[in-house]
């Protein structure tokens, strides 16, 4: 009898959190996904949408990657097996990736901030990107060049209906 392939599970997948403040703090400059490391309570947390990265930051330590300062909230049915909610995670990444992303990191300026994390398969996964902070009228340029492509949208969309 020939195999079937089973249902995906009907649970929650997808896009579980999303760093915003990143995305205006800094200049994204490439994108890397990696695998996250979590023990039974953290990634219970974390399939329930219990994770705050918004002040979470990656760093080379030891030819392996770490997730800092990212909060999961401690799970409710945990009792003595809970985690600690702020405790340096493992990044899982391939040993010439962590390679480069620690020699260009050593550049002035540039740091790996989370931007995403969510859930592929069964599978707890942050999308790590290289980022440059920005200045202030930086910061403030981006404001205004969104806002003129928001005013030409609106104006595109007016002149079309009628």
């Amino acid at each position: 009898m020939p195999r079937t392939k089973r249902p995906k599970a009907s649970g929650h997948s997808g896009v579980i959190a999303v760093n915003r403040k990143a995305y205006h703090d800094y200049d994204i400059l490439e994108t890397v996904e990696a695998g996250l490391v979590l023990t039974g309570t953290e990634i219970k947390s974390v399939r329930a949408s219990k994770i705050n990265i918004q002040h979470a930051f990656a760093r080379v330590e030891g030819g392996e990657m770490w997730l800092l300062n990212a909060h999961i909230a401690p799970y409710a049915q945990g009792n003595i097996y809970n985690h600690e909610p702020t405790r340096p995670r493992k990044l899982l990444l391939h040993n010439k990736q962590i390679g480069e992303l620690a020699g260009t990191t050593s550049q002035k300026g540039l740091t790996l901030v989370p931007l995403r994390v969510y859930i592929k398969g069964h599978v707890a996964k942050v999308q790590v990107g290289l980022a440059r902070g920005r200045q202030l009228h930086d910061k403030r340029r981006a404001i205004m060049d969104r806002e003129q492509e928001r005013e030409i949208g609106r104006t595109v969309r007016a002149a079309s209906r009628g």
